[in-house]
């Protein structure tokens, strides 16, 4: 972050981390991305990636198979059962 970087890539930063390190991580990618660094995040925490972006792709075997604002795709029925579970209508 010394360099002010316009654009950072980051690539699963939950895998492997307890849960505490998990929202840490989160939190501070949040804070990058509001003191105006854009962030590309690839993650499988789908719960977490939803609750974080601004925008979002979700992908099966390699395809598209829905995109949008995040706060669209939390709504979005394939997304809720494939990734976020049926405790998500009461989460979110």
């Amino acid at each position: 972050m010394m360099s002010q970087p316009r654009l950072i890539c980051l690539d699963e930063p939950s895998l492997g981390l307890a849960p505490l390190l998990v929202q840490e991580i989160f939190r501070t990618i949040k804070a990058i991305n509001a003191a105006g660094t854009s962030v590309l995040l690839v993650e499988q925490n789908a719960r977490y990636a939803l609750e974080t972006a601004s925008r979002g792709y979700v992908l099966q075997t390699g395809a598209i198979i829905a995109s949008g604002p995040c706060a669209a795709l939390r709504q979005d029925e394939r997304v809720r059962e494939a990734y976020l579970g049926r405790a998500a209508e009461t989460a979110l």
